[in-house]
């Protein structure tokens, strides 16, 4: 009797014990939450009042610009700036021994943040032969390129990443508002975020993969809170900064696609599901979508969103799909990112902030490649900050794209060709002293 007792308690005991297991496994997440950028601006608000009011404002300043450049036709036009993001990866690990590099290490490797600037510049310029290149008819090379900062805010030469041991803490809460961490990576490394793209780089609670700071107007009524000026920037755990090196294990998020997505986030854009069931991301060439999807695989999804079912563009980086499904930026959101670094007084500080081409006493063109195909580089150089016009003319001195830069340094411009004919052109470029020309064969 007290055996069979028994048996029935282990069974029993054996049940409650299963059932455990199961609710403590639905309460954990099965894989990290891609992104925390929602509860950054929940923390960011909380800090400053007015900072709904000042991202509407920047929002309306971007709606403006886009509408405003969309006035001229994009086949009239030359072709856009190619702007230069100066970054500087701060690491703050708590590794005593000071060893860099290696699995589990948050001391990550120059070898890993490396592959991650290599990463951003394969997305974010759409590179042939690399993960960020698509075929899809809206898909965009936004004209934005990243690179390691090579001076410090003191002129010093530095290779852009900063190193910090910080036994205090084996990871940071930046998910919690009231824990301050977020203000603490900033006391413990920071750049001007007027200069430099500021990343931080350690270890995160919460299974976030990265947080990101979005833009918001600034100067209103004169109050911006110090705070959200010196976390401005992006915050990404070590395990998902880079690609397949060092401390990057994670099957589903091992191609540095949380850092292209959160970097995203920096230059103004929202989540493809605009934060909301169908929600508004401001671009119209991104389909309404009811969530996110938060998967370990790339399956097709869709959305019924005011009566209408579409597929997701789970190929989004905006989305929360694993790396290896992303591989998109829109036209729209190439237009937002580029409209934010020119109406955002800091994005547009940062950009020309960064290295820039060599000066030259003499107005100076180079185009490269020439002969040209798809498209061609225009190198235009001269001293200090100028404007200058720049047409494209046939051999019969027709203007076939003509743009007019407004007090820029010298420039790099990339130049599209799709829409002209084979044969020679003539690229001229003026400023309010000097012309100079240059021949273009496309074929």
């Amino acid at each position: 009797m007290n055996g069979r007792k028994n048996k029935h308690f282990r069974v029993i005991l054996g049940l409650l014990l299963g059932l455990n297991t199961l609710m403590a496994a639905a309460q954990t997440p099965a894989f990290p939450q891609r992104c925390g950028i929602v509860f950054r601006e929940q923390t960011l608000e909380s800090r400053d009042p007015r900072r709904s009011e000042k991202r509407r404002l920047l929002n309306e300043k971007i709606e403006s610009y886009i509408r405003t450049q969309s006035e001229q036709a994009p086949s009239a036009r030359v072709g856009e700036v190619v702007y230069r993001i100066p970054v500087v990866v701060h690491v703050v690990h708590s590794n005593s021994s000071g060893f860099i590099g290696g699995t589990g290490n948050s001391n990550i490797s120059d070898e890993q943040i490396a592959s991650q600037i290599r990463v951003l510049n394969e997305d974010y310029r759409r590179m042939a032969n690399t993960r960020g290149f698509n075929t899809n008819p809206i898909g965009a090379d936004t004209g934005i390129e990243f690179y390691l900062a090579r001076t410090d805010p003191d002129g010093s030469t530095s290779n852009g990443i900063t190193r910090h041991y910080y036994p205090q803490r084996s990871s940071f809460d930046v998910y919690n508002a009231s824990s301050g961490d977020d203000l603490l990576l900033s006391q413990i490394a920071y750049w001007p975020s007027d200069r430099y793209l500021n990343i931080w780089v350690t270890t995160l609670r919460n299974d976030y993969l990265g947080y990101s700071q979005f833009p918001a107007a600034e100067n209103y009524d004169g109050l911006n809170p110090t705070e959200n000026e010196l976390t401005d920037g992006v915050i990404i755990d070590y395990r998902y900064f880079g690609s397949e090196i060092g401390a990057v294990t994670s099957p589903t998020y091992r191609y540095g696609r949380t850092t292209t997505h959160e970097v995203g986030h920096w230059l103004g854009l929202i989540h493809t599901w605009g934060d909301d069931v169908c929600g508004n991301d401001y671009c119209n060439d991104t389909p309404p979508t009811e969530g996110p999807n938060q998967t370990t695989e790339c399956p097709e999804k869709f959305s019924n969103c005011n009566g209408v079912r579409t597929r997701n563009q789970i190929e989004n980086y905006l989305d929360y799909t694993p790396d290896a499904c992303m591989n998109l930026f829109t036209q729209d959101q190439k237009a937002r990112m580029r409209a934010v670094i020119e109406v955002s007084p800091r994005r547009q500080r940062v950009v020309k902030s960064s290295e820039p081409l060599p000066q030259t006493e003499k107005l100076t063109v180079n185009v490269f490649p020439n002969p040209a195909q798809s498209q061609t580089t225009l190198e235009v150089l001269f001293t200090g900050f100028q404007s200058f016009l720049v047409q494209v003319t046939d051999l019969a001195g027709r203007i076939v794209k003509t743009q007019r830069y407004t007090d820029s340094p010298s420039s790099s411009i990339t130049i599209p060709l799709s829409t002209l004919q084979n044969g020679y052109y003539i690229v001229k470029v003026s400023t309010d002293k000097e012309t100079t020309a240059r021949r273009l064969l496309v074929y």
